[in-house]
């Protein structure tokens, strides 16, 4: 159905790959289609290339194209079409304002899109992840900085191994309970910005957008976070020794205490 077929058209081509070759009647009993039905849905996959029609015994018959080659046909029709659309779509209109911030609400669809920006960089990448999101992303991660992106990554959790410049935040759990669930911001080449929160049922609170006040805030959300991280590693022993258990409290932003133990 996500590529175009109705529900009465994905269950009539799926009935047939069970029992074919078989008569309309046979088709609907297999598929749970009504009789009355089943003439008009097997019209319209006879139409897409997906379902022959043959004559056995005097009977028309329904034989449904194999799979593999049901899914390269689509997929090459498809690529064309694509290819076609996007020379001449340009053509029509105006540009786009960038200015909008696009909402985006299913992970699938977030990760889409994190993948497409990561492919998409050429000169810096900053990103600001847990293990579960930055998993997708290794592998273009991996290509980009073999071709030179500067890419810096802020961790969240101990990584598995290391891509590009990997700093290490050190209160996961801390960051999880203050944001309800694992924060995800990747900025590319300074121009584009995508940022969410993904919820346990990897609902996805997220927006994209190429919008100036935007990206600068999701960059500089993570050169902190990083610049944070540096003083941290160099200064650890000397907080922790300056705050003790009280350490917590340097995350407290409405209040500047200093409680000594």
């Amino acid at each position: 159905m996500e590529i175009g077929f109705s529900e009465y058209e994905a269950r009539a081509y799926l009935g047939l790959l069970k029992q074919h070759p078989a008569t309309a009647y046979q088709a609907a009993k297999q598929s749970r289609l009504p009789s009355s039905k089943i003439y008009e849905v097997l019209s319209r996959l006879i139409d897409k290339g997906v379902v022959l029609e043959t004559a056995q015994g005097g009977k028309k018959r329904y034989i449904p194209s194999p799979p593999t080659e049901f899914i390269e046909g689509y997929r090459g029709r498809m690529e064309k079409t694509l290819n076609s659309l996007r020379k001449e779509l340009p053509q029509f209109g105006q540009d786009t304002d960038v200015s909008y911030i696009w909402n985006m609400t299913h992970y699938h669809d977030f990760l889409d899109k994190a993948r497409r920006m990561t492919e998409a960089c050429r000169e810096t990448l900053l990103l600001s992840t847990w293990r579960e999101e930055l998993l997708p992303l290794k592998a273009i991660l991996k290509k980009k900085e073999r071709q030179g992106t500067q890419i810096a990554v802020v961790h969240f959790g101990q990584p598995d191994e290391q891509v590009g410049r990997m700093f290490v935040h050190p209160i996961e759990n801390t960051i999880y309970a203050e944001k309800g669930g694992r924060g995800f911001v990747l900025v590319c080449d300074g121009r584009e910005a995508l940022m969410g929160t993904v919820m346990k049922d990897e609902r996805v609170e997220g927006a994209w957008s190429k919008n100036r006040g935007f990206v600068t805030l999701a960059e500089d959300y993570v050169k902190h976070d990083i610049y944070i991280m540096k003083i941290v590693a160099r200064f650890d022993d000397l907080l922790v020794g300056r705050f003790g258990a009280n350490y917590h409290m340097l995350r407290d932003i409405y209040h500047d205490k200093e409680v000594d133990t």
